[in-house]
Parts: structure tokens; C-alpha cells; sequence
């Protein structure tokens, strides 16, 4: 067994545990494996190990990791989902090429997103992106913008709107974490309340993952602690 295809059992089995702690169906989770600065030949030994939806954070490094999977393995199915910041200027090829964004947090990209998105493809999984520890070096929506862009969102073509996704301050200490997690839990919540039904909160990485759980998370997001520290670019 390879490396990464042992970390992923280790990895899902923290998972399991999770949600049996917090009296939950591990099937309702969802692992996303950050493949960013991974090369193809990573990501391929991910799928060959059952893994199946992988997240990342620049366009053009991923669209590489695509086509070459593609010719790799081209009856795997996989799915993409861009979880970084998106530029304006790379919205169409987001649209062309993923199943999922993570990280909208403008009713602009949005737009484009919907206008792009071609239509012979599935619509576009959607999350917005809330900054819930109200961060200036964090992106995100405002819980008081979420509602009107929600509601934007929700009625464009080409688009679902699956739910919200937030990456708190980092803090070790479980309540605090647990606090955070719970503060967007609620926000889904006064969504529904608004009419807008989300099946997805995208919270939880490596380090708080546990407590994203406990609260929630239907997709965990995590990288170094599959495929072992990054090499940045």
C-alpha cells in the first residue's frame, strides 16, 4: 500500500470517529483532498486509492492536474472543486472545468460563473464563502451580506447552490473552534428560514476538523496530512 493510500485510511478513519463521537453518519461527510502544489502522479495514487474529489487553489496548476489525469486514468470519476480566491479574469475557465467552487464571495463572480458555465454541463455546485471570524486577510461574505447574495445566487442558471464554506481563525483551543463552526451551522440555518434550502457546510481542515464535525461539516478539506508537507511554489 502506498503512502498517501495509508494516509487516506488514517485520515477517513479520524473522520469516522468524529462523527460517531458526535452521533453522525461518517457516510455524510465528505473528504475533499487539497491537491495544491501536489503534482498528477500524487493525485492519481489518491484516486487509485478510492479517493475521488480533490480540491484546488490556482486555476492553471489545476487544469494541468486535470488533463493529465484525464490521460491517465480515463475511466476514473473524478471531481474538481476550486476552493481559492477567484480573479475575474479566470472565471470562465472555473466554469469550464470544475463541478464545484468553494470560495464565492462576490454576486459579480457569481454572474460570470452562471453566464460561463456552458450549458451541455451539469449546473455548478456552488458555496459561499463567509468570513465568520471577521478577518481583514480573509475573504469572504459578511454574515449580514449572506442572505441578498444567497438569494441571487440561488436564482441563476447554470448554478446550485449547495451551501457555505469558511475558514475560521486558527486556534487550538476545541471551544473556540467549535464556536466558529456553529456561527455558520446557524447561518445555513437562517437561510433556510429565508427560503434557501443548502445541503452543504465545506468546513474543517486538518487541524480543527474534529470540531467542524461536531458541528456539522458535510466536506472536510484536507491536504498535508494526505499527501505529507507542501512543496510551495
Amino acid at each position: 500500500m502506498s503512502s498517501i493510500a495509508k494516509q487516506l485510511q488514517v485520515v477517513n478513519a479520524r473522520i469516522a470517529a468524529a462523527a460517531q463521537a458526535a452521533g453522525r453518519n461518517p457516510q455524510d461527510i465528505q473528504l475533499l483532498a487539497v491537491s495544491k502544489f501536489f503534482d498528477a502522479a500524487s493525485v492519481l495514487e489518491a484516486v487509485r486509492a478510492g479517493q475521488a474529489a480533490f480540491g484546488e487553489n490556482y486555476v492553471q496548476e489545476a487544469l494541468d492536474k486535470i488533463a493529465a489525469l484525464k490521460l491517465a486514468a480515463p475511466e476514473a470519476r473524478v471531481a474538481w472543486h476550486f476552493i481559492g480566491p477567484i480573479q475575474s479574469n479566470k472565471t470562465r475557465q472555473i466554469a469550464e472545468n470544475f463541478d464545484w467552487v468553494h470560495s464565492v464571495d462576490r454576486e459579480k463572480i457569481a454572474r460570470r460563473l452562471a453566464e460561463q458555465r456552458p450549458p451541455a454541463l451539469p449546473p455548478l455546485n456552488i458555496c459561499l464563502q463567509v468570513n465568520i471570524s471577521a478577518e481583514d486577510s480573509k475573504s469572504g461574505l459578511s454574515p449580514d451580506e449572506l442572505l441578498p447574495v444567497a438569494r441571487a445566487v440561488a436564482a441563476m442558471p447554470g448554478l446550485r447552490l449547495r451551501g457555505l464554506m469558511a475558514i475560521p481563525a486558527p486556534t487550538e483551543v476545541a471551544v473556540e473552534q467549535r464556536a466558529a463552526f456553529r456561527r455558520l451551522r446557524e447561518l445555513a440555518a437562517l437561510l433556510a428560514d429565508g427560503g434557501i434550502a443548502c445541503d452543504t457546510l465545506s468546513m474543517g481542515m486538518s487541524a480543527d476538523m474534529d470540531a467542524a464535525i461536531a458541528e456539522g461539516a458535510t466536506i472536510v478539506r484536507v491536504g498535508t496530512a494526505i499527501f505529507g508537507q507542501r512543496q510551495t511554489h
